[in-house]
Order: C-alpha cells, then structure tokens, then sequence
C-alpha cells in the first residue's frame, strides 16, 4: 500500500504488525511451555528452587529466544543459570514437541532481578513514608 495520509498508519504496515503479534504470541506461549517443561521434566537438582519466568523475547526470524529468569534465593541464582545452559538443549527439543512450529528457537536464558530491584525500591519508599510520618507527628 502506497504511502497514504488518508489510510491509518498501523493499516500501511500491517504486515509489520501481523509479525510482531506473531512473535509476541510464541514468546506468551514459550514463556509457559519453558517453565511447564523445568518445573515437571528437568531432573537437575540445581532446578529446585523458586523461581519464575518473567519474560520472553523471540526474534523476528524465530531463530532465537531470550528466557528472563528470576530465582528468589540468592544463594541459587547462579547454579540455576548454570543449570539452565546446560539443559537448553533439552528444553529446545521438548518445546519442540510441544509446539508446533517449523524451527524452535535456541533458548539463552538470562537472569532478571527486576522483581528484587522492585522490592528494594518499595523498602526504601517504606522507610521514607515512615520517616515522613515521624516527622509530621514531631511537628
């Protein structure tokens, strides 16, 4: 479609858009599959820990997938990335059977410590608040 004023712009690209719901789909339904397939197939006991998947990225080509993990103890972080590298290989295949796609994407597994910032962001706005109030009350 030419380059048209009149004709809304997510419409001239709606191939665009169709892809990037697309990829935003299969990285939804990798996000799911990944933890299923860690929590329930994966026997590394380096695994048993809590943990979650907070994100998934999936590129364009489907080539690649980038799997956000956050570990809630600190102590397991790194045996669980460690883990996770050595098994990506078998959580590939096992994606693979579960969803239906021409290529699986390679899984590179990244740690995320947002939800740790978050917490520590919302103790320091605590320990603000209260001091806030103490002041107000000395006055």
């Amino acid at each position: 479609m030419e380059n048209r004023p009149d004709v809304p712009f997510f419409e001239r690209n709606s191939m665009s858009v169709q892809q990037f719901e697309r990829t935003d789909r299969i990285a939804s339904e990798m996000m799911r599959e990944v933890e299923k397939i860690i929590r329930e197939e994966v026997r590394d006991p380096r695994t048993d820990c809590l943990f979650s998947i907070t994100h998934a990225e999936v590129t364009r080509d489907l080539r690649y997938a980038k799997i956000y993990v956050s570990v809630l103890e600190e102590e397991k972080r790194q045996p669980m990335m460690k883990a996770l590298k050595s098994a990506a290989g078998f959580i590939r295949h096992a994606v693979g059977q579960r969803i239906q796609m021409r290529y699986t994407p390679e899984l590179i597994f990244y740690l995320d410590t947002s939800i740790e910032y978050g917490v520590h962001i919302a103790e320091i706005l605590n320990q603000v608040n209260k001091e806030t109030k103490d002041v107000n009350r000395e006055q």
